[in-house]
């Protein structure tokens, strides 16, 4: 258990912003710790890797974060295994882990960045996959040191979404997570690019498909280290097939994909491009010049500066469109 006297907060995004106190703890042993000591003061925010959080200046509370570890095998049989995960393991290293291993799940959410315990609260989700179709439960500690164990169908998971994402929920931690993986052989390839690049290789298995999502991802998607960045700034709106329907008049191209019946999802990213968007900046802001859906820091932009192109951006579809976009980034 340790508070940092360095108060940078960690975040993808390479802004220059600080705590007041930052606390991180190695076990749930650690975080009761934390709790019955008084350390957690309000207002406090519990991050993971700083992934998918917009900081709009410093923070003048308490940031939490947890460092618990472990991948741990709680079940297994001839098709199935169930795993228990620390919320602390960083996501790409427990999908490593899985392809490694044989378990068929996790493979197309390769390079998502942040950690376990946020991908469970974000319901994460990549070429076709969400991570609420993996998870088994998720065990959490709230800020009175009280601890619940959510089963899968008690986590009002939808598009990037959860209970977990509640403003109430903001006083429950999570420490572990549940995973069901498949042994059987499948993969889920009718995504994006996935099928056409995968014509380089002489067959499928999860290495290759690994791999295949990485060079995608990586092809489309800057490196934080290298320019700041929380992958995917919007989510892909959601639209009656009526209203789908008027538009697709309008531009025939349009890419989509069913969501079901009356359910059809339309990429923000071909639409923030449609409205000249890509590769523009406004100052130190930019929106990406090989991903329309991405938000970069060019070096020096404020919070605010990202806030301003996003507000920008979102005008711009709303005008062209009529459909509201909305960031899938958390604005502190």
């Amino acid at each position: 258990m340790m508070e940092h006297e360095m108060r940078k907060i960690p975040n993808t995004f390479g802004l220059d912003v600080e705590a007041a106190v930052f606390l991180e703890y190695s076990s749930v042993e650690e975080l009761e710790k934390l709790i019955a000591a008084g350390y957690i003061t309000s207002p406090y925010l519990h991050i993971g890797g700083g992934s998918n959080l917009l900081f709009t200046g410093d923070y003048k509370g308490v940031i939490l974060h947890s460092r618990i570890g472990g991948i741990e095998v709680i079940a297994e049989d001839e098709e199935k295994v169930a795993l228990r995960v620390g919320a602390g393991v960083v996501w790409d290293d427990f999908v490593a882990y899985c392809v490694e291993h044989g378990w068929y799940g996790t493979e197309n959410l390769s390079l998502i960045p942040g950690e376990v315990g946020a991908s469970a609260v974000q319901n994460i989700g990549a070429y076709g996959v969400e991570v609420k179709d993996l998870i088994s439960f998720v065990e959490t500690m709230n800020i009175e040191g009280v601890k619940h164990v959510y089963r899968m169908d008690e986590c009002g998971y939808s598009y990037r979404n959860s209970i977990f994402k509640r403003p109430e929920m903001k006083q429950v931690f999570v420490t572990y997570v549940g995973f069901t993986l498949s042994k059987k052989e499948h993969y889920m390839l009718d995504y994006g690019t996935i099928r056409q690049e995968l014509e380089k290789y002489p067959g499928v298995d999860l290495k290759i498909l690994r791999q295949v999502i990485i060079s995608i991802r990586e092809s489309k998607l800057p490196d934080p280290k290298l320019l700041g960045n929380a992958g995917s700034f919007f989510m892909n709106p959601v639209v009656s097939r009526e209203v789908f329907e008027v538009l697709r008049k309008q531009y025939p191209r349009m890419p989509f994909y069913e969501m079901g019946t009356d359910r059809i999802k339309i990429p923000a990213g071909w639409m923030i491009d449609q409205c000249g968007w890509k590769g523009k900046s406004l100052g130190p802001a930019a929106v990406h010049d090989k991903q329309a859906l991405v938000l970069v820091n060019r070096g020096g932009a404020t919070g605010a500066d990202i806030v301003a192109l996003s507000d920008a951006v979102r005008a711009s579809v709303r005008e062209k469109f009529g459909i509201d976009i909305h960031p899938e980034v958390n604005f502190i």
